[in-house]
């Protein structure tokens, strides 16, 4: 791991983020939740907030899938989302939920500003983002799919979504 020069949880710690925050509500899945947090180490996220029912560290198979990014990603439990999302507006972070639905808009043609800050938000496996959310949200993405399957598990849909919106910042 020396030769590719990667941080060590302190050096990520005090490393610059990119302006996003990631908000999980009400997912079941350990294993989603600890490959959103290797995810959000690997694209610098500031915060990570897990909603809800959403599992928190420490635990064996968060940490499984997360390979110790819990330990080097931010994170904070809130017990419910809309206040949380409510708190992040005030603060100056733009919505984003990642959902389809009437008046999405597919990623690729959606472009972060280089100056503001995102909360983007996922939601439950089966029933995705919930409505007060997505009325709350300043903007709504869709990954477009060309396949049989309208849905894409929530790791990777995160993976998706963190990589292309890391693609306008620098930390």
């Amino acid at each position: 791991m020396d030769e590719l020069g990667r941080l060590d949880a302190e050096g990520f710690r005090i490393a610059p983020k990119n302006p996003m925050v990631v908000v999980l509500d009400g997912i079941r899945s350990k294993n989603n939740v600890g490959a959103v947090f290797r995810s959000s180490d690997a694209f610098r996220v500031e915060k990570l907030y897990l909603c809800g029912f959403t599992p928190t560290p420490p635990d064996r198979d968060i940490a499984k899938t997360s390979l110790g990014a819990e330990s080097s990603v931010e994170w904070e439990h809130a017990a419910e989302i809309l206040p949380l999302i409510q708190k992040l507006a005030s603060e100056g972070y733009k919505i984003v939920s990642v959902e389809q639905t009437i008046g999405s808009v597919m990623l690729p043609d959606f472009r972060p500003g280089p100056h503001e800050k995102y909360a983007i938000v996922l939601g439950n496996e089966v029933g995705g983002v919930e409505q007060s959310v997505i009325d709350l949200s300043d903007w709504v993405v869709e990954i477009p799919q060309y396949g049989t399957k309208h849905s894409l598990n929530i790791s990777v849909a995160a993976g998706i979504v963190l990589y292309a919106f890391s693609t306008h910042f620098k930390p």
